[in-house]
C-alpha cells in the first residue's frame, strides 16, 4: 500500500482543469479579448518570474507577505507576479522610447498569491487585465470602466454593477480627521477595504487597534457616508452615460478604498448579485507607479477580472452552455486495410475549418469506435470502409438520432458545417 505522501494530489490553493472546464474559461478569454480588441486594445506579455526588488514594496506591506519569493539556483533573489500591473510597469520603463503612447494593452496570464484558499479565490489565478497608459484623462478611467460592463454584457451578465470611487475623495475625507501622514493614511485606506469581507463593526474594531480615537473612527464613518462624487467622477459617469452604459450598472461607494498602496485615483470593482463571491473585477488609477520603477512619469489606468470567479459565476447563473467537445466529427478506421483513405479523409475535413477526430487504432472494432465517440459527445462518425471506398461516398452516422446518410465527401463537409454546438449564450 502506498503511503499518503506518495499519493497523486494537487497542491492546497491549486486547481487542476480538466477539458470540459477548460472549453468554459477559453471560451470566456475569448469572449472577452474580442471586447478588447474592438476597443483597439493590444495583447502584451510579461514573465512568470521577476527579480524580487521589482515586485515588492509596490503593493503595500499586507500585499507583499503574499508575494511568493525564494532564490534561484544563482542565489538572485526571485519572485512570481502577484499580479500583471507591476510587471507591465516595469515593461514600460524599460522600453518607454519603443512605445506609442497613449498605449492600450491588454494581458492574460497567470499570478500567484500566497494566502489562504477560499471559494473564488486560489494561489494561483489566471488574471485578465486592460490599461492604458500615459493619459491623465477622465475618459480614459471611463473607457476602462465602459470596456468591463461591455464585456460582462457581452459574457451575459444582467445582475452586475460597477462600484465607483476617487482614492483622493478618502485622502481628502482623512484631512478632516487630521490623518495627513501618508503611512498612516495608506494603513487606514486598506482597513476600510476590508467592509466588504468584514462587518463594519470589525473594521471599527481594527481602526482603534491603529490607535485611532474611537471619536475619530465614528467621524470617519460619518463624513465617509455623506461624501458625494468629485468632479473626475462627475466627468466618468457622463462619458459612460454617452457610451450607452445604463446607470443601474454603475454605483458611486464611498466605502470602497481598494487596498493596494498605488492606487491614485479614480477606483472601482465590478460585482454581481449572485453568487456572493465579491468583486470579479477591480482596478483604478495608478499614476506614480511607472515612476517609483524608475521610469518615466507615465500616469496608467486598467482594471483586471478575476476569470475564475467570472466562470464560476457564469455557471451558478446559467448563462453558458457547454458540449463535450468541439470536435464535429470522428473519422473510423474500418479495418487497416482502409487505413490511408480514413487518413486523408480526416485531412480534408481539417482543411475545410472542420475539427475532426481520427480514431487512433486501426485494430479497433467500430463498436468501440463509435461509443467513444459517444462518450466524447461527437456529434457525427464518419465510417469508410471497402464498399463506400468503391463508391466514392462516405457513410455519416448522426449519434443522436442514429440517423445514417451515404453521401459524397463534399456534401459532408456541407452538412458538418450546418450543425456545431455554441457555447456561450448570447
Amino acid at each position: 500500500m502506498s503511503s499518503l505522501k506518495n499519493k497523486p494530489q494537487t497542491l492546497k490553493g491549486f486547481r487542476d482543469f480538466l477539458p470540459e472546464e477548460m472549453r468554459i474559461r477559453n471560451a470566456v478569454v475569448t469572449k472577452i479579448k474580442e471586447v478588447f480588441e474592438s476597443f483597439g486594445f493590444e495583447p502584451l506579455e510579461t514573465p512568470s518570474l521577476e527579480y524580487a526588488d521589482t515586485l515588492l514594496g509596490k503593493y503595500g506591506e499586507e500585499a507583499d507577505r503574499l508575494v511568493y519569493k525564494f532564490k534561484d539556483r544563482g542565489g538572485r533573489e526571485v519572485a512570481m507576479p502577484y499580479d500583471l500591473t507591476v510587471p507591465t510597469a516595469k515593461l514600460l520603463a524599460i522600453y518607454q522610447n519603443k512605445i506609442n503612447f497613449p498605449f492600450k494593452r491588454y494581458q492574460i496570464q497567470r499570478v500567484w498569491r500566497a494566502e489562504k484558499p477560499q471559494k473564488g479565490r486560489l494561489r494561483e489565478f489566471l488574471q485578465c487585465d486592460v490599461d492604458i497608459f500615459g493619459s491623465m484623462s477622465p475618459l480614459a478611467d471611463a473607457e476602462i470602466i465602459i470596456i468591463t460592463a461591455v464585456s460582462l454584457q457581452k459574457l451575459g451578465f444582467k445582475d452586475f454593477y460597477i462600484k465607483l470611487n476617487n482614492r483622493q475623495i478618502l485622502f481628502d475625507l482623512l484631512k478632516q480627521i487630521n490623518i495627513t501622514k501618508e503611512e498612516e493614511t495608506l494603513s487606514v485606506i486598506r482597513i476600510i477595504d476590508k467592509l466588504e469581507k468584514k462587518p463594519k463593526v470589525e473594521v471599527e474594531k481594527e481602526l482603534i487597534q491603529k490607535k485611532l480615537e474611537k471619536e475619530k473612527v465614528e467621524k470617519l464613518f460619518e463624513i465617509i457616508n455623506a461624501a458625494s462624487p468629485n468632479q473626475s467622477l462627475t466627468e466618468i459617469f457622463s462619458a459612460c452615460e454617452a457610451a450607452g452604459i445604463e446607470k443601474k450598472f454603475l454605483r458611486f461607494d464611498p466605502t470602497l478604498a481598494r487596498g493596494l498602496d498605488y492606487y491614485s485615483g479614480p477606483i472601482f470593482e465590478a460585482v454581481v448579485e449572485k453568487p456572493k463571491i465579491g468583486s470579479i473585477a477591480g482596478g483604478g488609477r495608478y499614476d506614480f507607479l511607472i515612476k517609483k520603477l524608475g521610469g518615466p512619469d507615465i500616469p496608467a489606468t486598467g482594471i483586471s477580472f478575476g476569470i475564475e470567479r467570472i466562470c464560476e459565476a457564469l455557471i451558478e447563473n446559467k448563462l453558458i452552455e457547454t458540449a463535450k467537445t468541439k470536435t464535429k466529427v470522428l473519422v473510423t478506421i474500418f479495418s487497416p486495410e482502409t487505413l490511408g483513405e480514413s487518413i486523408s479523409l480526416a485531412s480534408k475535413l481539417r482543411s475545410s475549418g472542420i475539427c475532426t477526430d481520427l480514431y487512433p487504432d486501426p485494430e479497433a472494432k467500430l463498436d468501440k469506435q463509435l461509443k467513444y465517440a459517444d462518450r466524447k459527445g461527437i456529434p457525427y462518425c464518419a465510417i469508410l470502409g471497402p464498399e463506400e471506398i468503391a463508391a466514392g461516398k462516405v457513410t455519416l452516422k448522426n449519434m443522436k438520432t442514429g440517423e445514417q446518410k451515404s453521401l459524397p465527401v463534399g456534401e459532408i463537409t456541407k452538412e458538418l458545417k450546418n450543425g456545431g454546438t455554441k457555447e456561450l449564450k448570447n
